[in-house]
């Protein structure tokens, strides 16, 4: 079946490769881009500028949607991306939950998957300084306010430590699931593509396995 959906984020690295996933599966797809043009045109996308912390704006435009998808992101060369990601977040929840659509699929950070108990991959000191103010910020609002969230049907899809290409255009469509632990290979390597990322993502939006949880996915 079908879906129209509204994708937040859909200029950005993960975003395009759910916007290529949504579009080539034939799903019908709202865009928020901050500036016109950004998308070109694409058939079964409606590009829509507007402001992410725009709340009665993304209330409108997902009105109606059958789910959200949220792969927002103020910048990782953005100075103010670890404040500016718990300002927008939530204001990107309560948008949701007033429009009244039901399912809320967010990008989330590997950040806070478990590496062995009670250790998480964001406290053991091996990620780069640079990705720290992301990595920390998604998984405060993952563990501070979307996990105690009973109102919508939310998702949170980790990747792998090492969301990547393996070689540009790389889609093998599968993957492997899991739910607060990092997955790795027989190498000790955690690793997945961005297209099998959005593999998985519109494969939760097709046909729903998990809710108000976060899961993960990895080769």
């Amino acid at each position: 079946m079908k879906k129209n959906v509204l994708l937040i984020g859909a200029t950005g690295y993960v975003g395009t490769a759910l916007l290529d996933e949504l579009v080539n599966r034939g799903h019908h797809v709202t865009a928020v881009v901050r500036r016109a043009g950004a998308l070109g045109e694409r058939e079964g996308v409606e590009a829509v500028v507007a402001d992410v912390t725009d709340v009665d704006a993304i209330t409108r435009l997902a009105k109606d949607k059958d789910a959200v998808i949220s792969a927002y992101n103020p910048g990782w060369g953005n100075p103010r991306q670890y404040e500016e990601t718990l300002e927008t977040y939530p204001l990107i929840l309560k948008a949701v939950k007033k429009s009244g659509t039901e399912r809320l699929l967010i990008v989330g950070g590997a950040g806070t998957l478990f590496v062995k108990p009670g250790l998480r991959l964001m406290d053991t000191g091996t990620l780069p300084e640079a990705w720290l103010p992301g990595v920390k910020s998604m998984g405060k609002f993952y563990l501070e306010t979307l996990v105690d969230e009973n109102d919508i049907d939310w998702v949170f899809l980790s990747p792998a430590a090492n969301l990547g290409n393996l070689q540009k255009g790389t889609r093998t469509g599968k993957y492997r699931v899991g739910k607060d632990d990092l997955l790795v290979d027989a190498e000790g390597n955690s690793f997945i593509s961005v297209e099998d990322y959005a593999v998985a993502m519109i494969d939760e939006l097709e046909i729903p396995k998990h809710h108000k949880e976060r899961f993960t996915v990895a080769y």
